[in-house]
């Protein structure tokens, strides 16, 4: 395992399934969640009519499904560590299918709380699976070309969401987005059925409670995997808080209606999309890891873009996402490398390491999300949050950069999979 040095995978039997495959399962999978969170956030501010409640209230569909997303990623990963991937995967996404139908029905803002949270803890298992899948069955080059394949398809989904949100809700209302939730649900779930494969061999000594704490302790105490781990919170974490934000820059200070709303974001998703085809391009000659500080330059500069437009200037629509471009362009060339460095040392307890990565990424997005809430004034939210995560992962990942690279857990060696 060397991933700075870019050395070629080793000479392996051929996995159970393909580069292709994984990556789209796991940009299904890993998509849902934004996904969701996108499709609805043109409608928050009709909500608040429809509803007859506030806007901090409102505020809380997006804060309680980022809670759910983070405390589900703690229980679905080791989960499938011990009964495997497919079983768990399965039953999470029929919590998510449940949630959306109750949403849908909801009757007031209280029930839409609880139903979004339900979602957000269903949706957590496409992260923490879909990670832990690519490290069962690659390494190296070979994970961080499928880390950057699933980013590039990711983006497909968040970019079109709020257009496809906004058009939705100006057709059919604000109900028909948790329709179009409830499908993308039921064909995830026939996916997973028909076209996943099992990767793990099921182990319950993986989930008793002294080997849950053995894992997280193991994890939690290891620098190189904390550290990898905060360079992806910082960076991926603002794009979760922003999604609390932005919708009432745009709408109510810029001017938006939801449809233009759900344009406008495309220059967002747009440029992650973008930076995550130019980091495949470059990845061949430059490799994974090479490409990470070039990805954090971009998210400094989008942070000091962001503070200069919004402190000098009145908020538009180029002051606002031209800087949140920069920094969805530089999240593309992070993901890939920092993923893989981090879940790389720790095969047995993979489902563990991917969840409390993506615990950590979507707790700090839940933070930033209350912190803006209680601030009030959402221009002077991302002033203050979007430039400081930024700076955690430049931080971070000048610390990790400096240190060992660690050896393979040899005494957590994989388990070979089960019947599939």
């Amino acid at each position: 395992m060397n991933l700075r040095a870019d050395t070629p995978d080793d000479v392996a039997a051929p996995p159970l399934m393909s580069e292709r495959r994984v990556s789209i399962i796991g940009a299904m999978l890993v998509a849902l969640g934004p996904v969701s969170m996108a499709l609805f956030t043109p409608a928050m501010p009709q909500i608040v009519e429809a509803f007859g409640t506030t806007e901090a209230a409102v505020k809380m569909t997006i804060s309680l499904y980022f809670a759910g997303f983070a405390f589900a990623q703690l229980f679905c990963g080791p989960l499938s560590d011990g009964l495997g991937r497919k079983p768990v995967t399965f039953a999470f996404i029929g919590i998510y299918v449940v949630a959306s139908f109750i949403a849908l029905m909801s009757p007031n803002i209280e029930t839409l709380i609880a139903a979004r949270f339900m979602q957000g803890f269903g949706a957590a298992v496409g992260v923490a699976v879909s990670r832990a899948v690519v490290r069962d069955l690659f390494t190296q080059e070979s994970s961080a070309r499928i880390m950057n394949l699933i980013g590039i398809i990711l983006a497909i989904g968040p970019a079109f969401a709020p257009t496809l949100g906004g058009l939705t809700m100006q057709l059919a209302g604000w109900h028909a987005i948790f329709v179009l939730m409830l499908g993308a649900g039921a064909v995830i779930a026939l996916v997973i059925h028909f076209c996943m494969r099992e990767t793990v061999a099921r182990d319950l000594s993986r989930i008793s409670p002294s080997a849950l704490i053995q894992s997280y302790g193991l994890l939690l105490g290891n620098a190189y995997f904390m550290l990898s781990s905060l360079v992806i919170a910082g960076a991926v974490g603002a794009l979760y808080t922003q999604a609390t934000v932005l919708p009432f820059i745009l709408m109510s200070r810029v001017g938006l209606t939801p449809a233009e709303f759900g344009i406008g974001m495309l220059a967002q998703s747009g440029m992650y999309f973008t930076g995550a085809v130019a980091a495949r391009f470059l990845m061949k000659s430059l490799g994974a890891y090479r490409l990470v500080p070039i990805g954090l330059v971009a998210i400094g500069a989008g942070s000091l873009l962001l503070i200069f437009s919004l402190t000098l200037f009145d908020p538009s629509f180029i002051g606002v996402m031209g800087p949140v471009g920069v920094y969805a362009f530089g999240i593309a060339f992070v993901m890939p490398a920092m993923m893989t460095a981090g879940l790389a040392p720790f095969p047995r307890i993979a489902g563990s390491a991917s969840s409390l990565t993506g615990f950590l990424q979507m707790g700090t997005g839940l933070a930033g999300g209350s912190i803006a809430a209680l601030i009030g004034d959402p221009v002077l939210a991302m002033v203050l949050i979007i430039p400081t995560l930024g700076t955690v992962a430049i931080i971070s990942w000048l610390i990790w950069n400096r240190l060992p690279e660690p050896a393979l857990a040899t005494a957590l060696r994989p388990s070979p999979p089960g019947p599939v």
